[in-house]
C-alpha cells in the first residue's frame, strides 16, 4: 500500500515538477528570449552608390554574411535626396517602428538638422543609435590636369575670381561635404557667400561631375577618393585629418600644413529606428561589437582606407551629443545656424 502511495506521490511531483518546467519556459520564452530577427535585413545607404555610405553599408552586409555572424540575409538600398535628409524623414516616421531596417550615417544626420538652409526636421534623437563604426576625414580634389597645385591656389582663385571656381560635393549646401570644402574658405578670410557650391546625391556622383568637367573643386571623403588617386585621375590638394594619412594619400598635406589651422573628422556608424524594440537593440549591439573584433571587418576597413573607431549604442549616444554642440558652433560661425 505505502510503496502504491509512494509511486502516486513520486508521479504527482514529476507531473508538477514537468508542468511547471514547461510553464516557467513558455514564460521565459515569451519573456526574456527573441526570436528576432525572423525576416532579413535591410541597411540603407541614403545616397548614390559609390559614396561613403554606401560602401559602410555594404562592407557591414558583406562582413555579416562572410563571418555568418547572423543568418539572415542583409540586402542594401541606395535612397538618394537631399544630401541624405529625404530618407531620415522616411526613416523618421514610416519606419519608425520596423526593427529590419538599418540607416548608415555620418556627420550630416547632425548637420542637416541644425542648419538654417534646407534644414531637416529630424536628427539623430529621431533614430536608436547603434553603433559607430569608423572614421574618415574630408579631402579637397581636383582632377589629374587642374591648374590649382595646391589648396592655396584654390583659396587665391575663390578670393579673386569666386564666379569662376565651381566646388562640388556629395551632400547638400551646408551639409558634411559643403563643410569640409568652405571650412579652409572660411579660415582663409574668403566671403562664403561669393563661393560657387554645387550638391550631388552622394561622393561618387559628385567625383563623375568633377572627371566631366563640371566642377572645378569637389569636397570628399578622404577613403572614398583613394581609389580614383591609385587610379591617376584626381589628385588630392590637402586632407582634413590631424596628421598625415597612410597608404594613396600618405604624400597629402594637411589643412594645417596648408596653412588652415583646423580639422574635420568624418565618423560614420549605424542606426536603428527610432522605436526600435530592446530586443532587437540588444541582438545589433552583439552582433556589431562581434563583426568590429572580426578579421573580416578589419579587412574591409584596411581595403577601403578607413579607421576603425567602435563606440557601443551608450557610448556612440554620449558623442553625438557631444558632436552636435560642436556642429551648432561651427554652422552659426559660418551664419548657417537655424
Amino acid at each position: 500500500m505505502w510503496r502504491n502511495i509512494s509511486k502516486i506521490m513520486v508521479a504527482g511531483l514529476l507531473f508538477t515538477s514537468l508542468v511547471g518546467c514547461s510553464s516557467n519556459g513558455e514564460k521565459t520564452e515569451g519573456k526574456n528570449a527573441s526570436d528576432y530577427p525572423k525576416n532579413n535585413i535591410t541597411i540603407v545607404a541614403p545616397s548614390g552608390a559609390g559614396g561613403g555610405w554606401d560602401l559602410t553599408a555594404r562592407a557591414v552586409a558583406k562582413t555579416m554574411n562572410d563571418t555568418g555572424l547572423i543568418d539572415k540575409a542583409i540586402q542594401v538600398e541606395n535612397k538618394p535626396g537631399g544630401g541624405g535628409a529625404a530618407f531620415m524623414a522616411t526613416f523618421a516616421t514610416k519606419e519608425a517602428n520596423n526593427d529590419y531596417m538599418l540607416m548608415v550615417k555620418s556627420p550630416p544626420i547632425l548637420i542637416n538638422h541644425e542648419k538654417a538652409e534646407g534644414n531637416s526636421k529630424f536628427g539623430y534623437k529621431d533614430t536608436t543609435p547603434l553603433a559607430q563604426l569608423t572614421r574618415d576625414y574630408g579631402a579637397i580634389v581636383v582632377k589629374k590636369d587642374s591648374p590649382f597645385q595646391t589648396l592655396e591656389d584654390v583659396l587665391n582663385a575663390m578670393k579673386t575670381s569666386p564666379k569662376d571656381v565651381t566646388l562640388a560635393g556629395g551632400s547638400a549646401p551646408g551639409s558634411m561635404d559643403h563643410l569640409v570644402g568652405i571650412i579652409p574658405a572660411y579660415k582663409a578670410g574668403i566671403d562664403l557667400k561669393t563661393i560657387k557650391y554645387v550638391s550631388y546625391d552622394g561622393g561618387g556622383e559628385a567625383v563623375t561631375a568633377l572627371l566631366g568637367g563640371n566642377a572645378d573643386v569637389i569636397a570628399t571623403d578622404a577613403s572614398t577618393i583613394a581609389t580614383y588617386v591609385k587610379s591617376g585621375d584626381v589628385r588630392v590638394l590637402a586632407v582634413s585629418s590631424s596628421e598625415r594619412l597612410e597608404g594613396e594619400l600618405a604624400e597629402v598635406p594637411t589643412f594645417k600644413e596648408s596653412g588652415i589651422d583646423e580639422e574635420f573628422t568624418i565618423w560614420r556608424g549605424i542606426f536603428g529606428p527610432k522605436n526600435m524594440s530592446e530586443d532587437a537593440i540588444t541582438y545589433w549591439s552583439e552582433k556589431l561589437q562581434a563583426m568590429s573584433e572580426s578579421k573580416e571587418w578589419q579587412a574591409e576597413v584596411t581595403r577601403n582606407g578607413w579607421q576603425a573607431e567602435y563606440r557601443n549604442a551608450e557610448e556612440f549616444t554620449a558623442y553625438l551629443d557631444n558632436q552636435n554642440k560642436i556642429i551648432i558652433e561651427l554652422l552659426t560661425a559660418l551664419g548657417m545656424q537655424k
